[in-house]
């Protein structure tokens, strides 16, 4: 989902539920499933831009990883719970880009993620953003680090 902000700039949004699965033995979610989460919310901005990351290796030979993440568990966040994550682009690069995510259960920040992806081809070298790519993840850029 796309919430646009009282500054006209969008942020993706996109809900999670705690399942079982994600937890240890006491109900609080494992630490490396918030990455998981971010994970699954950056491909489905990508999806709701229009350039699905299946789509870009199709069309493009190219994919982005991760290159670089810094997470601050601020919270935890427990069996059942759902919780929010926030993407933000903060700047785009030639050939990586950095966004910020920011895990909530409503007003309460669980988790903030630093990530920088890197567009790299089938042979793992580094290869410029597309344009249109870039174009598309625009809509979220914004200067500072910061997600509310």
């Amino acid at each position: 989902m796309i919430e646009r902000e009282a500054s006209g700039t969008d942020i993706h949004c996109w809900p999670i539920r705690v399942y079982y699965e994600d937890t240890d033995a006491g109900g609080i979610v494992y630490y490396a499933n918030y990455l998981k989460f971010a994970e699954r919310a950056r491909t489905e901005m990508m999806r709701e831009l229009g350039t699905s990351h299946s789509e870009m290796t199709r069309t493009e030979g190219l994919s982005f990883a991760v290159a670089r993440c810094e997470v601050d568990y601020l919270k935890s966040a427990r069996l059942d719970d759902l919780l929010e994550v926030r993407t933000r682009i903060v700047e785009v690069g030639g050939a990586t880009l950095d966004a910020l995510q920011v895990i909530r259960r409503s007003e309460d920040e669980v988790a903030r993620l630093k990530v920088r992806l890197a567009c790299l081809n089938r042979d793992g070298r580094a290869r410029r953003i597309p344009a249109s790519v870039r174009a598309a993840l625009s809509r979220f850029q914004q200067s500072e680090e910061r997600v509310e």
